[in-house]
Order: C-alpha cells, then structure tokens, then sequence
C-alpha cells in the first residue's frame, strides 16, 4: 500500500466527481428513495460543478491515492453554510470522503488535517463544518479538534431533509 495525498486540478474533475458520487452513496444510500438520491447526486457531484470546485481559486481540493487509485478527497474554501455569524472570509471544510474499504488508518484524519492547513494558511480565521445529526464518529472528532456546535438547518437529498449541525472553530486548538 503506497499512499499519496495531492492537490487535485481541473483534469481530475471526473475522478473527483465520480468518486463523490461512490462515497455518498455507499455511506447514505439507504436514507433517500431511489430517484431522490439520482437527482441528489446529479446536482450534487455533477461533472460542471466539480470543475467549477476545482477552477475557484478560493477553494481547493486533494485526492488521496492509494497506489495510483484515488480513494478519497477533501474540499475546502469559503463559507457558505446558513448561519447569521458567518463572515466574509471565515472558511468551511465542505466535505471529507473516503471509500469504505480504505476508511481506517488515519485516511480521514490526513484529509482533514491538510484542508484545516490549508483553511489557515493566512493566519487563524473562524472556521465551519456542517455534518449529518446522526454522524456521532465525526462529530466527536471535530469536537477534540476544537469545533463546537452553533446551529442546525435542513440540507435537502430530493425531497428528504436532513438535520445537520453547523460547527465553528474560532481558532486552532492549543497543542
């Protein structure tokens, strides 16, 4: 197993948009009805959106391979989750995925740790997450790296609505 972790360019729109598409499914599927989680998926991990992900220049994402396979990725860049606190350049950390056969090991946590990186690289800013209520793991993680739960909202799948908590960091924790 050789792991690699790289900053994903516009050439790998199709990987990065597939590989969404795989990991939310294999994690979520059985939550929505069929044609809801489609339309979800189409919008959500559609090819023109993934370019434009890639192509923003406030915002960057990293694949993480496993012997040349991409396994899992991270995207950060501004905020733009649904709270009255959030300021022009505070940062979010909009999605964490790793393929359910290579979840484990600390894939997840080195994803993590390079976007905080990344999300900070000017200096300490407010940062959010948004993450599903009943995602516990995760949850418990952002609350040992220093997030604490400020809000909730609806995130729609289709015609499905999600409760998710919106988490902030002020600043990094102490080390």
């Amino acid at each position: 197993m050789s792991l690699s972790l790289r900053r994903a360019t516009i050439e790998d729109a199709d990987t990065v948009s597939s590989l969404g598409a795989r990991t939310f499914s294999e994690t979520f599927h059985h939550l929505y009805p069929p044609e809801d989680l489609e339309t979800f998926l189409a919008h959500a991990y559609g090819l023109e959106g993934t370019r434009g992900d890639l192509a923003h220049p406030d915002k960057a994402v990293w694949l993480l391979e496993d012997d040349g396979e991409a396994v899992g990725y991270a995207l950060a860049g501004p905020c733009d989750l649904p709270h009255d606190d959030v300021k022009p350049g505070d940062g979010e950390l909009k999605r964490i995925y790793v393929l359910k056969a290579h979840q484990g090991g600390g894939k997840g946590s080195m994803l993590l740790n390079t976007a905080l990186e990344w999300l900070e690289k000017d200096g300490p800013r407010p940062l959010w997450i948004g993450v599903w209520s009943e995602n516990f793991g995760a949850q418990r993680l952002y609350e040992r790296m220093g997030f604490e739960k400020v809000g909730e909202y609806f995130f729609p799948v289709g015609e499905v609505r999600d409760l998710e908590f919106i988490l902030r960091r002020d600043s990094p924790p102490p080390r």
